[in-house]
């Protein structure tokens, strides 16, 4: 079993940064690929980006390329994610979560959720 913790969101104006950050315990990352979703108001869940487990590979959803990059740390049991150029439409609970594969397979789910952290970007 993985328990993941999601940290880092906050307010921010359009244009900012923020670096939002998953911890897990219970057993190492290593052998997960590793997620970022969103969910704003009013709408599902969806995918943000994803890393393999070794971060050999990574993908993005349209929206975020560019501007949003994931990675991890595997020594440290954290996987990242930095936000840059945020835009009003990026305001949503943003959650990690863990793959049971090392390689992220296109149309899967995590097994494993976080709890999810609060990202607003508003002037």
């Amino acid at each position: 079993q993985v328990q993941l913790v999601e940290s880092g969101g906050g307010l921010v104006q359009p244009g900012g940064s923020l670096r939002l950050s998953c911890a897990g315990s219970g057993r190492t990352l290593t052998w997960y690929a590793m997620g970022w979703f969103r969910q704003a108001p009013g709408k599902e869940r969806e995918f943000v980006a994803a890393i393999s487990w070794n971060g050999g590979s990574t993908s993005y959803a349209d929206s975020v390329k560019g501007r949003l990059t994931i990675s991890r740390d595997n020594s440290k049991n954290l996987v990242y994610l930095q936000m840059n150029n945020l835009k009003p439409e990026d305001t949503a609970v943003y959650y990690c979560g863990a793959y049971l594969s090392l390689e992220v397979v296109g149309g899967a789910s995590p097994a494993y959720w976080g709890q999810g952290t609060q990202v607003t970007v508003s002037s």
